[in-house]
């Protein structure tokens, strides 16, 4: 069994459309795209068929993850988490000690991270690192670049 990962209901149902587009889309255009490579040919020198079956693979083993994913992934009532400490799904307002810089982030899943619309993972080391972290308290954290200290300013949901 695979790791569990919690999920709102509507990142839940961004990952079951991205499968079924996998499955319904894609999964049928790399089987065209195998059977029109054959039909040129001598299949020992066809260069454009052995594409097509490693495209083929390649699109197999991300629907194989996904389909794990899925069936590992639980929803979490966000209106029902404790604010009193970070958990999944926290908005958190952090500092970094270094040079005062705030930031506010939302920790989430792996496969619903983004940083650009301040989401990061729960398992980044940040995301690891202030887990379980109440306001006020000050984590330090091992990133590539060394260690920071952040200290929590803020949770929300």
């Amino acid at each position: 069994m695979g790791k569990v990962s919690y999920y709102t209901e509507k990142g839940l149902k961004e990952l079951r459309n991205k499968l079924d587009h996998l499955k319904d889309v894609e999964r049928p255009r790399a089987s065209k795209a195998i059977g029109e490579a054959r039909d040129k040919g001598d299949l020992s020198e066809n260069a454009e068929y052995d594409a097509a079956k490693e495209a083929q693979g390649m699109l197999e083993l991300e629907i194989s993850k996904l389909e794990e994913t899925l069936s590992n992934a639980r929803i979490i009532d966000e209106s029902k988490l404790d604010t009193s400490k970070v958990l999944v799904h926290s908005t958190v307002k952090i500092k970094n000690l270094t040079n005062s810089a705030v930031m506010k982030y939302k920790l989430v899943a792996q496969s619903e991270a983004n940083l650009a619309h301040g989401k990061i993972s729960v398992d980044s080391p940040i995301g690891k690192g202030l887990l379980g972290k109440k306001t006020g308290d000050v984590a330090e954290i091992v990133i590539p670049s060394g260690n920071v200290k952040f200290e929590v300013l803020e949770i929300s949901r």
